[in-house]
């Protein structure tokens, strides 16, 4: 094959549009993958709804990538041709800004990130950063493994901000709270699932995966929590989640966009409770998540789409139809 197939984004609020490409070549220190799956994220859907600014059009979306090691680059090091990798949200850092040398990369001051400012997986190609990749398994499922490079390092960086409490909230029931919450188990905390009013099969998968308790995000959890995460991009619910945390708790916003956050008043804040967002990740979130899921027993659920169905994958998403991650199959 000398051409590559590609769903790529022209204008923000315009459906994705399938094009054929010449396959790039990787320069040094990249690697270019085959891909095998492809996670779908609310990320790329604000992307492509226009809720991120500045994206770098025309742009390929998409970065919960599995794929192949095709072809690499000089100076790349720890990699085989054919090797299984996964690319994730960070595609490169400077390396040399006040965040990058404190451990903080997640915070860089001049970052790409994949299928935002460089292109990303929604395509049977890719070249990615061999610095910002990571192995995995050769054996498993690639489109299972697709959603644990976003939903699950966000909700692991998420839940490790959230602090060691036993009681979690969880607002918001998809793809990253789907893999929180097993790991959650896994750490023997109580999940409490807050899904969206009257969604009962949203409250129903909560409860299979082991919630002890599911009800409406309106709803107040039957005790107080020991913290809170945030998935849902809805401003109005951190004001909810801090008046269902206990004194010295934490809420944490784990989504890269929200509505704004209404007023509300300190008597909510007060106590000692925080406030936090979570932005990005860093390699080490990877790292530490990736060896983690396999030990927890972590199993994504997932619904697979071909590359041609993008627009109707983020269509699902969108409207709430999804029950786990949507998952686009070259």
């Amino acid at each position: 094959m000398t051409v590559m197939k590609a769903m790529t984004l022209s204008r923000p609020g315009r459906p994705l549009e399938l094009v054929e490409r010449a396959i790039p070549e990787p320069a040094a220190g990249e690697l270019r993958l085959r891909v095998l799956a492809c996670g779908v994220c609310r990320t790329d859907l604000h992307v492509v709804d226009g809720e991120l600014p500045h994206p770098a059009l025309p742009i390929v979306p998409g970065h919960e990538i599995v794929g192949v090691v095709e072809a690499m680059g000089g100076d790349v090091k720890g990699f085989a041709l054919g090797r299984r990798v996964g690319v994730p949200w960070l595609g490169k850092t400077c390396g040399c800004c006040g965040y990058c040398k404190s451990g903080r990369e997640n915070l860089c001051d001049d970052p790409l990130f994949t299928g935002y400012t460089r292109d990303g997986g929604y395509a049977t190609h890719v070249v990615a950063d061999a610095s910002f990749c990571f192995p995995l398994e050769e054996d498993a499922d690639p489109a299972a493994q697709a959603p644990l490079l976003c939903a699950g390092l966000i909700g692991w960086r998420s839940l490790k901000m959230a602090g060691r409490g036993q009681k979690l909230g969880i607002y918001g029931f998809g793809a990253a709270a789907h893999i929180v919450a097993q790991v959650a188990n896994y750490q023997a905390r109580g999940v409490f699932a807050f899904v969206r009013p009257g969604d009962a099969a949203a409250r129903d998968f909560a409860l299979s995966l082991g919630a002890v308790w599911a009800g409406g995000s309106d709803e107040a959890p039957p005790e107080q929590l020991d913290a809170a995460i945030i998935f849902a991009q809805v401003g109005a619910l951190v004001p909810l989640a801090l008046a269902a945390v206990k004194k010295g708790g934490a809420v944490v916003c784990g989504g890269i966009h929200m509505s704004d956050i209404p007023s509300f008043p300190y008597a909510l804040l007060w106590g000692e409770r925080t406030l936090f967002s979570v932005a990005n990740l860093t390699r080490e979130d990877a790292r530490e998540f990736l060896a983690l899921a396999p030990k927890a027993g972590v199993e994504t659920h997932v619904v697979r789409y071909p590359l041609v169905e993008a627009n109707k994958a983020l269509s699902d998403l969108r409207d709430g139809a999804l029950q786990g991650a949507a998952v686009l199959v070259p």
